[in-house]
């Protein structure tokens, strides 16, 4: 079993061990050439227009930190419930991706997207000169709040979900344990616990695949890094192999050695011009080397305790953020609510992978606490 032609940009975007590979999305043809996919995109565009008299479809740019950041609003009944989605990457949006598995949770919520500072088209808008120094954890986290703020007040509701995706986890938790009066309920769906355990899970799979498979090529690679993460630095170099062969074993899309259906998905998004897409490009690119090192010093294992609802959507194949140290954090916190649900058949890519599975989920687990259905109180379950 051999590794298939893998672009050398498209595994530095792997190195971040989260939404990876976003580089893809912007290789395509000059922009001078006749645009192959705009028809597609006029009927998915056609398909997913909202019709009904109560419902909300808007994209706009909005004041968030300092920057103009894009906004991506979608429901069938503003009445509804607002899931507020913290995208990963860093610096992969999903707003672009959004039309492969949303428009069923549309019926039932109201579902926010936006694109973090230096992410697609948010990045497009600004100047740059400055924003490189403003990509901290922190301002990611404040960002997540005054979004979650101004969704709150401009559709009139008390408070909203929150889902982060993984590195969006990273995010949303944070904003989840710095301000839980504005949220409902945490959701978590390829969750980042601790990096260097995420590392070192994922290692191990890939050496227990690439030995089971008798794929020397893979080993050859995974040895020159071995013991890993081990006492070294994490370097870019060592995160590329790291990276490479975990997806390659179904890590990213389960039972898959590559996903192409998420990485071309932009192409047929209403919600993104050709540019926009290139955009990802141009910002993942910026954001990774600044984020790289705060990110590999996460760690929420001294996290015993939550003040809201806490529910982890855990893919059973994912060794992009391994479920395994997320089950293992879950067991032993102290919530008001708290259940971890395993998606069987996903990796990392749930919304795509088992859309079914989510729909179900959130509706018998997280919309009655928005809605207020649940009686006597939310029991604790540790």
């Amino acid at each position: 079993m051999q590794l298939k032609s893998f672009p050398h940009s498209k595994l530095i975007c792997l190195m971040v061990l989260l939404m990876c590979s976003i580089s893809s999305w912007g290789q395509r043809k000059d922009d001078s050439t006749a645009d192959p996919y705009s028809e597609a995109r006029k009927i998915v565009e056609d398909l997913g227009k909202i019709v009904a008299p109560n419902g909300v479809q808007e994209s706009y740019e909005t004041s968030i930190g300092g920057l103009k950041q894009w906004v991506y609003v979608r429901g069938q009944d503003r009445s509804n419930p607002i899931i507020l989605f913290v995208h990963g990457g860093p610096a992969s949006p999903m707003a672009p991706v959004s039309w492969t598995f949303q428009r069923p949770l549309e019926e039932c919520f109201t579902v926010v997207h936006y694109d973090q500072r230096a992410a697609g088209k948010t990045y497009a808008a600004n100047d740059t000169t400055k924003l490189g120094a403003t990509l901290a954890i922190a301002q990611y986290v404040n960002d997540a709040i005054d979004v979650a703020e101004f969704i709150k007040k401009k559709y009139g509701k008390d408070k909203v979900v929150l889902i982060g995706h993984s590195w969006g986890t990273i995010v949303g938790m944070k904003a989840a344990l710095k301000r839980p009066d504005l949220f409902y309920a945490y959701v978590g769906i390829g969750q980042v616990i601790n990096t260097r355990d995420n590392e070192e899970v994922s290692f191990r799979y890939a050496l227990e695949q690439a030995t089971a498979h008798k794929n020397e090529a893979a080993l050859k690679e995974l040895r020159s890094i071995a013991p890993y993460p081990g006492n070294q630095p994490i370097t870019r170099e060592r995160i590329i192999i790291a990276r490479k062969w975990p997806q390659y074993y179904g890590g990213l899309s389960a039972y898959r050695d590559e996903s192409s259906y998420y990485f071309q998905a932009p192409l047929l998004s209403p919600l993104y011009t050709r540019q926009d897409v290139a955009a990802v490009d141009q910002g993942s690119l910026f954001t990774l080397g600044r984020v790289l090192p705060e990110f590999l010093a996460v760690d929420f294992k001294p996290v015993t305790s939550f003040p809201i609802p806490v529910f982890m959507f855990m893919g059973r194949h994912d060794y992009t953020t391994p479920s395994e140290p997320t089950a293992a954090w879950l067991s032993k916190l102290k919530a008001p609510l708290k259940k971890g649900v395993w998606f069987e058949h996903s990796a990392h890519l749930i919304p795509m992978e088992e859309p079914g599975k989510l729909l179900v989920t959130l509706l018998n687990e997280i919309r009655p606490l928005a809605t207020k259905q649940t009686s006597g109180g939310v029991k604790s379950k540790h």
